[in-house]
């Protein structure tokens, strides 16, 4: 079994704000997120929301799935999703 790294320490230690913390959390827990899924749960507009989950694939912690629109879903880098 793999040691769990995404503590909230060491996602603080690469730079994420609360939002994109706590979005890894959730995606921990329920699996994936969506853009619409971020947005609602954090009170953002839809190019923010992009803006930080792009943030986390290109540090190599979601991927995404699916090109663009509403199928496209984040999953943790290296799940069984990805």
């Amino acid at each position: 079994m793999r040691k769990d790294i995404y503590t909230e320490d060491y996602l603080r230690k690469l730079g994420l704000n609360d939002r994109q913390i706590r979005a890894v959390l959730y995606v921990k827990e329920k699996g994936r997120i969506g853009n619409k899924e971020y947005q609602e749960l954090f009170g953002v507009s839809k190019p923010t929301a992009s803006r930080e989950l792009d943030s986390l694939v290109k540090k190599g912690i979601l991927t995404r799935i699916g090109a663009t629109g509403r199928g496209t879903c984040y999953v943790l880098e290296g799940s069984k999703e990805s």
